[in-house]
């Protein structure tokens, strides 16, 4: 097996490493992973300039890839369509230094990078941690490699990828894994204006997470109990529903 990694925290991030050690025990593993944390780039690719590459090898002489000046979405474009010279069997992304939740993964540079996966028609994982101030990326590390080699034999439809969000707790205190739907967060976002040592005006965005009800099937909640969510999406945005609805406006 063959397992394309990648991650939006950068390419020296403890997550992206613990995913190495797990994965590289059951696969070959290919890092292609940003040269700095590009968080909450969505689906945004480099056009105006270009992108560099480079080699990278972590501490451990063992873990090398390649070091990409760009999005995670460049970097799963560019590592399937020019650096490698196979196609992977799978795309993982993570393990990102905090929750992809709700509707938080319309701006997660990890989702984006798995969506860049599966693009491409390959299955594809986002992963996760709800990381505090204490954390340990091994369980989730290790969840990843289970749901890999679950999935070997099996198949996502297409355009499909799968959201894990694991909490941040020890194994035994997990309390097991839950198939979710997308909650939905909010921010209560706060712009403080400020000027440069120039006397130019720019804003400083920040914000905390508020206290939002959501359905006991959704990914907020399992993580709120102690659970590993797992959350199919599927990133046609269309509508169905009201299609007819739109087309009765004689547009």
């Amino acid at each position: 097996m063959r397992i394309l990694v990648t991650n939006d925290d950068g390419i020296s991030a403890a997550g992206i490493q613990a995913l190495w050690h797990e994965l590289s025990k059951i696969a070959e593993v290919i890092v292609v992973a940003p040269d700095v944390e590009r968080s909450a780039t969505s689906q945004s690719i480099t056009v105006h300039s270009p992108i560099r590459v480079d080699s990278y090898c972590f501490d451990n002489p063992r873990i090398c890839g390649w070091r990409i000046g760009g999005t995670p979405a460049d970097c799963v474009k560019i590592g399937l369509e020019a650096l490698m010279t196979q196609p992977p069997d799978i795309v993982v992304s993570g393990i990102n230094h905090g929750p992809n939740l709700g509707t938080d993964v319309l701006y997660s540079g990890t989702v984006s990078a798995a969506i860049e996966g599966a693009l491409h028609g390959i299955p594809a994982i986002a992963v996760s941690l709800d990381a505090g101030d204490k954390y340990d990326f091994k369980p989730a590390a290790e969840f990843t490699s289970k749901l890999v080699q679950n999935m070997a034999n099996r198949s996502l439809p297409p355009n499909t990828l799968l959201n894990v969000n694991v909490p941040a707790l020890s194994t035994t205190q997990i309390k097991g894994v839950a198939v979710t739907k997308l909650g939905v967060r909010q921010y209560e976002n706060s712009f403080e204006a400020r000027q440069d040592p120039r006397g130019r005006m720019y804003y400083w965005m920040g914000g905390n997470v508020m206290d939002t009800e959501n359905d006991n099937d959704s990914d907020i909640v399992a993580v709120k109990m102690s659970k590993i969510s797992v959350t199919p999406i599927h990133f046609d945005l269309t509508n169905y529903s009201i299609m007819n609805l739109v087309q009765s406006w004689n547009l």
